[in-house]
């Protein structure tokens, strides 16, 4: 997967192909057109040695921005949306901007946790944090009938949180059927974004083909 735009780039992303968090970077890189160059930690056994130094935890994701060193998916991704304003991630006005951190917050406290439960326990353990994820997020389906995205009709952070969460549904086991029909319809309507086909990897491609 690359997200590089022609030219030399400034920035660089160490990203593991696999990782949900490092999914999250990687879709606002592509949906700001950023030209920044990806590298796979689990290809890249240099590149593997190298995190350990940039990063004092030796973790996915890290973002280089020529003297800058960042880590952490949200940390990266503000800075993106500031640094690169166009298209915007976040509202305009404090109100909206504050709703949208709530209902970030909301989903990187209840739902990440649970995905990332599912993703380190065998099938038999992933069974509970299964459930609890899918009801929840069955519960949040009048949420998703209010408007294309989850705060109005143009994507924002919260939604390329969200995305790369429900690309994995399958690979988790959880089939939301038509308690979650508004949420499918949400799910449709952000990875058929190009930004979010080009933010895949080709292992995340290959996660779904692996389950259908």
């Amino acid at each position: 997967m690359s997200v590089q735009a022609k030219g030399r780039s400034t920035m660089a992303l160490y990203s593991a192909s696999e990782s949900i968090e490092c999914h999250r970077v990687r879709f606002v890189l592509a949906e700001k057109g950023i030209n920044v160059d990806i590298v796979d930690v689990d290809t890249n056994a240099s590149a593997a040695a190298d995190l350990a130094e940039l990063n004092p935890y030796n973790e996915t994701p890290t973002l280089i921005d020529r003297e800058l060193f960042l880590h952490d998916a949200g940390v990266i991704n503000d800075y993106l949306d500031e640094r690169y304003p166009h298209p915007p991630l976040m509202p305009v006005d404090p109100v909206s901007r504050a709703k949208l951190r709530l209902i970030h917050y909301r989903i990187l406290r209840d739902w990440y946790p649970l995905a990332h439960e599912i993703e380190d326990s065998t099938q038999r353990k992933a069974e509970k944090p299964r459930k609890q994820l899918k009801e929840s997020i069955i519960a949040a389906n009048e949420m998703f009938k209010q408007a294309s995205y989850v705060l109005g009709e143009e994507l924002s952070l919260v939604d390329c949180t969200l995305g790369p969460l429900f690309w994995r549904l399958p690979v988790y086991g959880i089939k939301l059927g038509r308690p979650g029909v508004a949420v499918q319809a949400y799910i449709q309507r952000v990875i058929s974004r190009p930004s979010f086909k080009t933010s895949l990897t080709l292992a995340e491609r290959e996660l779904i083909l692996n389950v259908a």
